[in-house]
């Protein structure tokens, strides 16, 4: 491995690429660290929670690149880009001029992105302008000289930060686009997990501190945490990084015969192959859905909570909807991850195009007529195997809940067992190295993945 590595920095081409890459990178993690002017970011760290609106931007900084509980230049992330980029790729599945430029090649594609970028930038200003006012002037988190008499926000600085946070989104998808032409690997999904990651030895700091102000002993004292619980810990990591990338990687192989051709008297055509269709279509997106979708009820609930103290039923519902022990929580999440799976996988996958083309380029399923058939034979298999998908992706999102609870540790330090922020780090770790991999074996190298 440490002879392929060093080969990985003796290629010119490659070594800059990556050079830039972590460049990029490093701009972004400074500008992550930026407070915008107005806000008192000390009281605002102080007074952050793991309920209510700190609970909905605690779970939205996970795939935003950002740490929305701390306002910062970048703190909006790059999530209005996504948004963006999600509402046009379902309106390209309902509305004909988007769906036939998406079929334009890569015009169409250029042109879609033009879209997006716009869209992205009435997004943050949307957004923006409700962070400040619904979360840093209600909670009080503006500093004092710059509110006026009355103890509002003026309206002059209410817009330097609403376009102050629009700029440093709209910066960090320019970065993104950066490291799409002039480095290496997904830069959008690059910027995602760098800010995983960065929140991975404030993780483990909070792990191991109370067990080296005990001494490291069996049983772990009052903290419970001891060098048994260390080792679970750490064969269940490995178990669970492996499971998730057998998943990530899995695929169901159709196989697929080709038509002979007779030119002249050359015979073409006729090999045997395979269509991949992956078990696990939908990626990450259903648990991004069903997470951010369950913190909303949660909310209202402990608004109608404060409101009415007195009545038991809005506490009750509350308790129901907070992310933990709570049966009807994680029964509702996986209800909802299942239904998200199918839901995105009928929106990305298309079996009566895929029969189309299949039939177009004189290639057929054995025992399956082209066309509709093929179409309906397509469908049922995507069927079963998102079943499968969706099974996996609720066992990972709910882990994090099981390993809090039967470990007696941070929820913070378990979402590192499963969740959004494992999936998104494994998919982009692959990504990353299939990409590093494309350009050794162009040059006669052996891969990272492939044995000596």
């Amino acid at each position: 491995m440490w002879e392929k590595i060093r080969v990985i920095f003796t290629i010119p081409e490659l070594r800059q690429k990556i050079l830039l890459t972590l460049l990029f990178l490093a701009v972004y993690r400074v500008g992550w660290q930026i407070p915008l002017p107005v806000v008192d970011a000390a009281k605002m760290k102080a007074q952050s929670s793991d309920e209510g609106i700190g609970a909905l931007l605690k779970q939205v900084a996970v795939f935003s690149a950002t740490q929305l509980d701390q306002a910062t230049i970048f703190g909006l992330g790059i999530m209005p880009y996504i948004s963006a980029s999600i509402i046009f790729q379902l309106l390209a599945s309902v509305w004909a001029p988007l769906e036939k430029l998406q079929k334009e090649g890569e015009t169409g594609r250029k042109k879609i992105n033009e879209y997006t970028r716009y869209a992205t930038v009435g997004i943050c200003l949307v957004q923006s302008w409700f962070y400040v006012s619904g979360v840093l002037v209600s909670q009080e988190f503006i500093r004092p000289e710059f509110l006026t008499a009355d103890g509002s926000m003026s309206l002059w600085w209410h817009f330097v930060a609403v376009v102050t946070m629009t700029a440093g989104t709209v910066f960090l998808m320019w970065l993104g686009e950066q490291i799409d032409e002039y480095g290496i690997g997904n830069g959008i999904s690059l910027l995602i997990m760098a800010g995983i990651l960065a929140s991975l030895p404030g993780a483990g700091i909070q792990l191991l501190e109370p067990m080296f102000e005990e001494g490291v002993q069996l049983g772990g004292g009052r903290s419970g945490i001891g060098v048994e619980t260390l080792l679970v810990l750490a064969v269940l990591f490995v178990a669970v990084v492996a499971g998730v990338v057998f998943i990530t990687q899995g695929q169901r192989r159709i196989p697929t015969q080709s038509a002979k051709h007779v030119r002249g008297r050359r015979v073409y055509g006729g090999s045997r192959q395979y269509l991949p269709l992956r078990v696990n279509q939908a990626g990450v997106m259903p648990i991004i859905f069903a997470s951010s979708l369950l913190l909303f009820p949660g909310m209202l609930f402990q608004w109608l909570s404060d409101a009415y103290p007195n009545s038991g039923f809005w506490r009750q519902l509350q308790d129901s909807f907070q992310r933990g022990d709570s049966f009807w929580y994680n029964v509702l999440y996986v209800a909802l991850i299942f239904f998200f799976c199918y839901f995105w996988t009928a929106i990305t996958f298309n079996p009566k195009d895929m029969a189309n083309n299949l039939k177009d380029f004189g290639t057929f399923i054995p025992g399956y007529r082209p066309g509709k058939r093929t179409a309906d034979y397509l469908e049922k298999v995507m069927i079963r195997i998102t079943y499968v998908g969706a099974a996996f992706l609720s066992l990972v999102a709910i882990l994090p809940t099981i390993v809090a609870g039967a470990m007696n540790i941070n929820y913070t330090v378990a979402s590192f067992f499963g969740g959004t922020g494992l999936l998104i780090g494994v998919s982009v770790a692959f990504d990353l190295v299939q990409k590093i991999d494309s350009h050794l074996v162009m040059r006669n190298y052996k891969g990272l993945l492939e044995k000596s």
